[in-house]
């Protein structure tokens, strides 16, 4: 499989990634059967942190988690690192929890990597890079957030994710 190209409409702009299918196969399958899905199209940049990191992929505009399929298994020890402009998967603090939320760095996190098998140093599975719209990702990241619906660093005005579309 050759790394698959996917375009993301926001409200924002345009933002192309390049998904890593050798390196995350299992992230990037599940990535793109969202994306397949429809799943995508409609949710919110729900988490922004300036000098951090985006999080989306998970809620609608009023807040609601939408459905979401199994778990998948974390793949944070391929190699790739949490560098600005990798977008990784999303988790709670159990190790294999990702389902479809994805989060895309804005600066080096290394404090996110793999560093060891434990549960707290198992770290988070980039799965792809932004190759075109890291201007649109920091204007993202420069949104007023506030707390709403039980959430903290919500932006106040709602970025959406549009639309997810495969680059065939």
């Amino acid at each position: 499989m050759s790394n698959p190209l996917v375009q993301m409409e926001t409200s924002k702009g345009e933002i192309v990634l390049e998904l890593d299918a050798e390196k995350a196969p299992i992230s990037v399958a599940n990535f793109l059967d969202y994306a397949r899905a429809g799943h995508y199209d409609g949710t919110i940049f729900h988490r922004v942190i300036k000098g951090f990191m985006l999080q989306g992929g998970g809620f609608t505009p009023e807040m609601s988690q939408k459905p979401v399929k199994a778990p998948i298994k974390n793949e944070a020890t391929n190699g790739l690192k949490n560098k600005a402009g990798t977008i990784a998967m999303a988790r709670t603090s159990v190790v294999d929890s990702a389902t479809s939320q994805f989060f895309i760095n804005t600066v080096d996190n290394k404090f996110l990597d793999n560093a060891g098998l434990n549960p707290d140093k198992f770290g988070y599975a980039v799965f792809g890079k932004v190759i075109d719209g890291m201007d649109i990702v920091y204007a993202i990241e420069q949104a007023k957030t506030g707390n709403k619906g039980g959430h903290a660093d919500v932006p106040v005005e709602t970025i959406s994710i549009t639309k997810v579309t495969i680059v065939e």
